[in-house]
């Protein structure tokens, strides 16, 4: 499961907690987030390179770090635990931005107003994660086989992804959101970005705080699925941690850059799927055989890669032969 030091000191943890929050509050105050306004592809290409870039940068100064206090040997391994989380719980995320589109799709959510509610997403999904990590960190300390139900709740979650891959969920029949609108009382209406108003003296929710319950609803269950997934590559609680944080920060700019074009990568949740049966077979053999980190990060890159350009290419051959048609 990775090597079995822990390098997180008090210090790093407030350091990297500190940084997060002062990216949310650049995010929410400096550069638009709290006004509503459509965000284009350039910006939210932008954006996602500016988060890939501070995680990169973040795992440099990391090994940088650890290579004088531990060594190459612990450095080399920790940066690329860093490096496979990251890029598992990057590509888990596409699975989520799909949900997304579904969402917003069904309540007709304009595009101006729907950055505000995934900011809001992308908070709470930062405390249901650090709750879920900090909790999934201490089980696996003190009881070991819960990797074992971790693993096998993966490989049963892919291969249900598999087997139902096509299958179009419908919102109208959710319970949960079906019991909210039963008990509370709903404008007919978007009203700008709020999530109420008062109407005659009695608060009223808009169909935009609708929306974030299931947006939230919806990082609850991907949080539920991919926190088991790096525990395959790592038990490290900071690098589990800080891989999934990075990842959720970078997650609004990628929805925003990839809505336009999500139909291009249907294919894509084979891939995640198959990734989800690896890393829950990587935990069921651990005893047996550990699978190399550096190998896992090829074949979960290798994994993601096959199905996007498959995606493409299926999807541009449709195409051609719609045009010829």
């Amino acid at each position: 499961m990775g090597t079995a030091l822990h390098i997180g000191e008090p210090w790093m943890w407030a350091a990297f907690i500190g940084f997060v929050l002062v990216m949310l509050a650049v995010d929410l105050f400096l550069v638009g987030g709290n006004k509503a306004h459509k965000v284009g592809f350039k910006e939210a290409a932008a954006w996602s390179f500016v988060w890939f870039s501070l995680a990169m940068l973040f795992n440099l100064g990391l090994w940088w770090f650890l290579r004088d206090a531990y060594g190459e040997a612990v450095a080399d391994t920790k940066a690329l635990e860093f490096l496979t989380g990251y890029l598992i719980e990057k590509s888990l995320a596409v699975d989520n931005i799909f949900v997304f589109l579904l969402i917003f799709g069904f309540f007709a959510v304009p595009a101006e107003l729907q950055r505000r509610v995934l900011i809001y997403g992308v908070l709470g999904a930062i405390a249901m994660r650090a709750v879920m990590i900090l909790a999934g960190a201490w089980l696996v300390q003190e009881f070991h086989w819960v990797l074992y139900l971790f693993g096998a709740f993966l490989v049963v979650t892919g291969v249900k992804m598999l087997m139902f891959a096509e299958v179009e969920q419908d919102l109208a029949k959710n319970p949960l959101l079906n019991r909210v609108k039963r008990h509370l009382r709903v404008t007919a209406d978007f009203r700008g970005e709020k999530f109420w108003v008062v109407e005659n003296g009695v608060r009223t929710f808009t169909p935009l705080f609708l929306v974030l319950v299931m947006i939230e609803l919806s990082d609850l269950v991907f949080a539920v699925d991919s926190i088991p997934a790096i525990f395959a590559i790592t038990t490290d609680p900071f690098i589990v941690f800080t891989s999934n944080i990075f990842a959720i920060l970078g997650l609004r700019a990628m929805y925003f850059m990839l809505a336009g074009v999500a139909e291009r990568f249907h294919l894509l949740k084979y891939g995640l799927a198959l990734v989800l049966v690896f890393v829950g077979t990587k935990m069921l053999v651990a005893d047996f055989y550990k699978i190399p980190i550096g190998l896992s990060l090829g074949i979960v890159g290798l994994i993601i890669a096959t199905f996007m350009f498959a995606s493409l290419w299926v999807t541009r051959k449709a195409h051609d032969c719609g045009a010829r048609g």
